[in-house]
């Protein structure tokens, strides 16, 4: 009932999730990376306990594929589950049930997974991944393209509902965490919300106390600067209004 990508930046280290489905806040369940460690998502008749377990045995070092594994060995209801990761090392592993419903399967690539199941087809998956490969710029656009571009091929058989960015870029808290929980284009308003972060949310997120600054920046003249040199870098919020609408028109 969903698709989604999990990918390791190697540009930053960071680690991401991005996916949607026709349910009702996949958000919640779905998705879970950890910095450092690595991201996974959990689908289909979705195991929310393979979350921290897997994000726990990725941090004592053990492979994805090994994670996997074991994940999948320990649970009785593993032929109607999806699974895929990756680990610090950018290696990826899946697992896709034999009940899981079809089409259902995945690709992966250097540093990232694609893995869906009650998809339209096959090319879900391939265009997810072709657009991640191909995109540039900042990480979350990546994975947002590529979750675009898979919506293009037909995405969720059933329809569309809910979608979320997940990043983890360094610190124990997120980077980001959009969830989009019930829309008619789930995708669409996901974008504009990347887009709303890029302004101010995250030029802000920078000054918050983290792992080489514990106290943070609390000078607040300094974050306001930057927020404005960001805004004014980005341009007008019209522009990026007409922007965002056009991005998140479906195709």
């Amino acid at each position: 009932m969903t698709w989604s990508i999990v990918a390791r930046d190697p540009a930053t280290g960071a680690f991401g999730v991005a996916i949607a489905t026709k349910f009702f806040a996949v958000g919640s369940l779905c998705p879970h990376a950890e910095s450092g460690i690595g991201a996974l998502s959990t689908q289909a008749l979705v195991n929310p306990l393979w979350g921290r377990r897997g994000l726990a045995l990725l941090a004592e070092g053990m492979p994805a594929a090994e994670v996997v594994a074991r994940l999948v060995a320990e649970d009785e209801g593993r032929a109607h589950r999806q699974l895929h990761m990756v680990d610090a090392a950018g290696r990826t592993a899946s697992h896709t049930g034999a009940a899981c419903i079809g089409w259902c399967g995945g690709v992966a690539g250097e540093g990232f997974s694609v893995a869906g199941n009650m998809l339209e087809g096959e090319s879900v998956v391939t265009a997810t991944a072709a657009a991640y490969r191909r995109t540039e710029g900042p990480f979350a656009a990546r994975l947002l393209a590529a979750l675009e571009a898979g919506e293009a091929e037909g995405g969720d058989m059933r329809g569309k509902q809910s979608a979320a960015l997940l990043v983890y870029a360094g610190e124990e808290y997120p980077e980001l965490d959009l969830r989009v929980d019930d829309a008619a284009e789930p995708l669409a308003e996901l974008r504009r919300l990347w887009e709303v972060a890029r302004r101010r949310y995250l030029p802000f997120k920078r000054f918050l106390p983290s792992r080489a600054a514990p106290a943070g920046v609390t000078d607040r003249n300094v974050i306001e600067a930057e927020i404005a040199r960001v805004e004014a870098q980005l341009g007008p919020a019209e522009a990026f209004s007409l922007a965002a609408e056009k991005a998140g028109k479906p195709r």
